[in-house]
């Protein structure tokens, strides 16, 4: 009697902790390769962009020194052109929040926009600022450049003058230079470590919050509602406020460069949707290919039809986002409503054929 009750006990103990295993690591009942999936993104997408961003980072460094050194015309132009090519590569990377990136808040280092230009003109004033301090996040990065190239003043000749004949001339000029280097050093980080980590990153498929795929596509979905339809259309063109908001368009202060950026960040949402390579015509295993698996060709067809549609809507817009508030609201938040529809797409219908949960809260609701 006392053997059978041990041998019961212990067969409880085992069941238990099957159990236990299963609801840490729920089994994935689909036979998707997720594995391939995520090879696709990390070889052909993730570390392509990122590496092509990482010497568009180091060629405005390059050009940010030339400047610095002697402030004219010429490298002032060479120095924009550069800030713009950087500012565009950015736009294929930011959705990726993982790794490092998300370690080190790379995107909020990065492009934080508007930014307190009184942070920035204090920094440069007091000559001593901390750029590693999350209360310098608005005052640096892309939006920062933005300024300092840009916004200082109303032409050119007096912007150079800011670098060239100002008392603190040298306080502007270093504080170019310190963005600049924060940038590089940060972008360096976050390529070398995902790079090294790709092989661990790729097989962790478990359906679980803290898996790299779970982590991915909410990461991904996070900043197609959140970084593209809301900071780049519905917070400017005023869908979460009073009134519209046109001083909170991406590239400001240079005011012709946000339907562009804008068009490119959607370009990079859909193409990591249809698998496509980066910069190249191939496609791949796919978030889209993993509906089509499941029989949800339905929701893959639409969620292409959408963004294809989302696109052809910010095409009509005028290439200064700004202007276009200014003038004709309604299309603005045209584009919002229809980049907002594949927001229900990504986050309603394809989480919940792929059983994946939201892993962060709403602000403003589906």
């Amino acid at each position: 009697m006392f053997r059978k009750f041990i041998l019961l006990f212990v067969a409880a103990i085992a069941i238990n902790a099957c159990s236990s295993s299963e609801e840490m690591s729920p089994i994935i009942t689909d036979s998707f390769d997720r594995s391939a999936l995520l090879e696709n993104i990390a070889d052909n997408i993730m570390i392509p962009a990122y590496e092509d961003f990482s010497v568009e980072m180091s060629a405005l460094k390059s050009q940010g020194e030339v400047f610095t050194t002697t402030p004219n015309q010429m490298n002032l132009e060479a120095l924009r052109v550069s800030w713009f090519a950087a500012y565009k590569s950015w736009q294929y990377i930011e959705m990726f929040d993982i790794g490092k990136a998300e370690d080190l808040q790379f995107k909020f280092y990065m492009n934080i926009y508007p930014v307190t230009v009184s942070d920035i003109e204090g920094n440069i004033a007091s000559e001593s600022y901390d750029l590693n301090s999350v209360n310098n996040q608005d005052a640096q990065g892309f939006p920062a450049l933005d300024y300092l190239l840009y916004g200082l003043a109303d032409t050119d000749a007096a912007i150079l003058d800011k670098y060239v004949t100002a008392e603190n001339k040298e306080s502007y000029k270093n504080y170019i230079g310190a963005v600049l280097e924060q940038m590089n050093t940060l972008t360096t980080t976050v390529v070398s470590d995902f790079k090294a980590q790709r092989n661990s990153f790729v097989i962790s498929i478990e359906n679980t919050a803290t898996s790299n795929i779970n982590k991915l596509i909410n990461d991904y979905i996070y900043y197609y509602e959140k970084g593209l339809r809301a900071n780049k259309f519905g917070i400017p063109s005023g869908v979460f406020s009073d009134t519209p908001l046109p001083e909170k368009v991406e590239g400001r202060y240079n005011s012709t460069v946000s339907k562009e950026l804008a068009l490119t960040a959607v370009m990079a949402v859909q193409n990591l949707f249809e698998g496509k390579h980066y910069k190249a015509s191939t496609t791949g295993v796919s978030l889209k290919s993993y509906l089509i698996k499941l029989d949800r060709t339905d929701i893959a067809t639409s969620t292409t039809s959408q963004f294809n549609i989302a696109t052809a809507q910010i095409e009509t817009l005028a290439d200064s986002f700004a202007t276009q508030i200014d003038t004709d609201n309604i299309a603005m938040t045209k584009a919002y409503d229809e980049l907002q529809i594949a927001v229900r797409l990504l986050k309603l219908d394809m989480l919940q054929a792929f059983n994946i949960s939201v892993d962060y809260q709403d602000a403003d609701g589906d």
